[in-house]
């Protein structure tokens, strides 16, 4: 992927709108499958964004609607976010100060190991490899910023469209 880029602000830098497309690939059985749609980054109370995604996930041929809520709070550190499921259980932690951030989360008997890369203002990635008893499966995911209109910068110093 090259270079990584430096992210001071996570959640300023997530907020808006993305285009999100993934592959998934099952390994122990070779089959693969597809998402494609929308995630927006809008605002909770109380700080933090709430992450939602639709669109359409086809999977042995067979299109369905998908999506999925998370909440990105502020972390620990100035910059980061905890990630939590929209029930409230902690899912991972995010640092992209560096521009790329490495964490994992346990599921049951099953280990999810997630690697988040920036390749600049408008495109991130994320690689999920998840290994388990039943579970053998790498989720890539490209987001692409959403233009929306003119172009105005934003306070965090992100060049947006509005």
């Amino acid at each position: 992927m090259g270079e990584f880029w430096p992210v001071p602000d996570v959640l300023a830098f997530l907020a808006g709108r993305w285009r999100a497309e993934r592959s998934v690939r099952d390994l122990a059985s070779g089959e693969a499958g597809r998402f494609e749609g929308t995630t927006v980054f809008g605002p909770l109370d109380g700080g933090g964004l709430l992450h939602e995604e639709s669109g359409t996930f086809v999977w042995r041929g067979v299109p369905r609607p998908a999506g999925r809520t998370l909440r990105f709070l502020p972390g620990r550190a100035p910059g980061t976010a905890d990630v939590t499921f929209a029930d409230g259980r902690p899912f991972h932690d995010l640092d992209l100060t560096s521009g790329r951030h490495v964490s994992g989360h346990p599921c049951a008997a099953d280990l999810y190991r997630g690697e988040f890369t920036v390749r600049d203002a408008d495109r991130w990635r994320t690689v999920w490899r998840v290994r388990g008893p039943a579970k053998d499966l790498v989720l890539t995911t490209d987001y692409v910023r959403e233009a929306t209109g003119c172009v105005r910068e934003a306070a965090d110093g992100y060049a947006r469209e509005a």
